[in-house]
């Protein structure tokens, strides 16, 4: 039986093309869009919302966000989403957000005890 690889090394595996957890997301994702009914803006705000009411990690907030401004929805309508959100999911869950969106673009968001 094949050695499975482990620790950082098997992370580095999920992030090939060929690896099932992807292929699986890719694949749960595809017409997700023509089926949901909703334009363009709207859908990729919802799933904004969506990975904020998750606590979603950093990259899942890279490619979204990245696919929202491809799209050209403007950061106002980000921001104003999760405005909209924070009294339903909770202010730890925007300021985590926050930081998770922070942790992915790179942003120097300022810390705790300097607000």
């Amino acid at each position: 039986m094949a050695e499975q690889p482990t620790g950082a090394s098997g992370f580095a595996a999920l992030a090939e093309a060929d690896a099932p957890v992807f292929e699986t997301l890719v694949q749960m994702t595809l017409d997700t869009f023509e089926r949901s009914g909703l334009d363009q803006e709207t859908y990729l705000l919802a799933r904004i919302a969506a990975l904020v009411a998750m606590d979603a990690s950093a990259p899942s907030y890279l490619l979204n966000i990245g696919t929202t401004a491809e799209a050209g929805v403007p950061l106002e309508k980000i921001q104003g989403t999760l405005v909209a959100i924070a009294p339903v999911v909770g202010s730890a869950r925007v300021v985590s957000a926050a930081r998770a969106i922070d942790d992915a673009f790179g942003l120097e968001l300022p810390a705790e005890d300097e607000q």
